[in-house]
């Protein structure tokens, strides 16, 4: 009961200091290339917190996995390190007694996985899809942001107001550039907002300004002054999104088999499958020997993470393209991997012969 409760504490608090870690160091990187994406002008910067969250959904199930491995390696390769492991030796444990607690920590995680994989994953990608839609169909004026400069859908026309009022209809110190039949004008007003048609069709009226229009390098500018100016925001349909493989349920992939959707299947079920098959390969793959240095195990298995990841995304390009059937593309990687993890465990069993184990000689 105490090497039992003793792992699953370790376990514990190994996996969240991984898990934060990691979450926070993926959800900054994607942070970061939003927020450029922003700058850009590609999606509005109140819409890059909702695109977040998204992804953040989206990454759990790789991010648990990975966790749950690296926890499992960390915990027991200390115990290696600090000769806590020679101790449970001499207490007659094997190492097959860490395949019980190893696994009392794993199953709970790899159910998550398993729920993000088949349900969620799929679900914040259909949301995130119909957010984009949503984003795209703003109108050109909602797109733009007080103090920035903001161009419209067609690239004819760029915005720049220097306030809102309270309400979003109303803005102050309007700047527009806009290019039509070759002569660009530019606009400047002190206050403008929003009308709608009778039609429907929107408008931005600008009061109290001026309009310059010409040829840029010739001399034939010309100068208007206006107490209202109206010009016409463009719209865009919020078209439905077309859905994805990665967008559509588990049980719409099962009733819909086309080559991407089995592909997309594979992926799904080697999520939990392998985050509890790498728990289990951590167990010999945290044996530290003395003479080959503490690290070189710890490369190993990192190797060993990124061959298993690798192959996994490999067979599923492969199902994708046709070039393997989905009936053995789904489990042959993982079969290989426990057959990696039989020989390890064997290997590792065969060492542990060693001398403190025997019974002793007569001087």
């Amino acid at each position: 009961m105490i090497f039992l409760r003793t792992l699953l504490r370790e376990f514990a608090n190994l996996a969240t200091a991984v898990f934060l870690s990691l979450f926070l160091i993926a959800l900054t990187t994607r942070l970061i290339r939003l927020l450029g994406q922003a700058a850009g002008g590609k999606i509005p910067s109140d819409a890059v917190i909702a695109f977040l969250g998204f992804s953040a959904l989206n990454l759990l199930p790789v991010l648990l996995s990975l966790t749950l491995f690296i926890s499992v390696l960390l915990a027991l390769n200390r115990s290696w390190r600090d000769s806590e492991m020679v101790i449970w030796f001499n207490s007659g444990l094997s190492l097959a007694a860490w395949i019980r607690p190893v696994l009392i920590f794993a199953v709970p995680l790899v159910l998550v996985i398993a729920a993000l994989s088949f349900f969620i994953s799929p679900w914040a990608a259909q949301k995130s899809e119909h957010y984009r839609g949503r984003v795209d169909a703003r109108d050109d004026i909602s797109r733009v942001d007080p103090g920035a400069f903001g161009e419209s859908r067609s690239r004819e026309r760029v915005f720049f107001v220097e306030s809102i009022a309270g309400d979003k209809s109303s803005v102050q110190n309007v700047f527009m550039n806009s290019i039509k039949h070759r002569r660009t004008g530019v606009m400047m007003s002190e206050r403008g907002f929003t009308e709608t048609a009778p039609n429907g069709d929107r408008f931005l009226v600008m009061l109290s300004g001026r309009r310059y229009e010409g040829t840029p390098g010739q001399a034939d500018f010309r100068l208007m002054e206006f107490d209202r100016y109206a010009t016409r925001v463009q719209t865009k349909e919020g078209d439905e999104p077309v859905a994805t493989h990665k967008s559509t349920s588990t049980l719409g992939l099962i009733e819909n088999p086309t080559r991407t959707n089995l592909g997309e299947l594979q992926w799904r079920i080697s999520l939990p499958v392998s985050a509890l098959i790498l728990a289990l390969l951590a167990i010999p793959m945290s044996f530290v020997n003395p003479r080959a240095g503490r690290s070189v195990n710890l490369v190993f298995a990192l190797l060993t993470y990124m061959v298993y990841s690798n192959l996994l995304s490999v067979t599923q390009a492969r199902i994708a393209q046709g070039k393997l059937a989905f009936a053995s593309g789904w489990w042959l990687v993982h079969a290989l991997m426990v057959l990696v993890l039989v020989v390890l465990f064997a290997q590792r069993m065969s060492l542990l012969r060693l001398p403190w184990r025997r019974a002793p000689q007569p001087l």
